[in-house]
């Protein structure tokens, strides 16, 4: 994937920057492809909305998602999910996948109230 996008803001440099790729000319390469300022694509955004507003944030097991999302399991759990899990977007718990707090401040989704009120924690084991 990282050869991929190495390739797209290669070819983009060479058609809008005289083959000179500068730190503007990447980010605006990798804009038209739908990458963000921390690295997530599309289906990286699409997996974080699915479990906020599908599965109240988490957890949700991994085969549910890959049913909802209409994609193959290897897919989320080789593609999607190790850049999630690296970057603090996603957490991965015996009962299934969470979406962080970084994940509703990053997509500009407020906290549920159930999370405020824990503390920041979603499912907090907190009476």
């Amino acid at each position: 994937m990282a050869n991929r996008l190495l390739k797209r803001v290669r070819d983009y440099a060479q058609v809008r920057a005289e083959g000179i790729i500068t730190r503007p000319v990447a980010v605006d390469a990798l804009a038209l492809e739908g990458i963000d300022e921390y690295g997530l694509g599309d289906l990286d955004r699409k997996l974080l909305k699915t479990i906020i507003f599908n599965y109240k944030g988490g957890p949700a097991g991994i085969e549910a998602l890959a049913a909802t999302l209409q994609l193959e399991t290897d897919v989320l759990l080789e593609v999607v999910e190790p850049y999630l899990l690296k970057t603090g977007f996603l957490v991965r718990t015996s009962q299934g996948r969470k979406a962080t707090e970084r994940s509703f401040d990053h997509l500009k989704i407020a906290l549920p109230e159930k999370r405020k009120a824990a503390g920041g924690e979603l499912f907090s084991d907190k009476k």
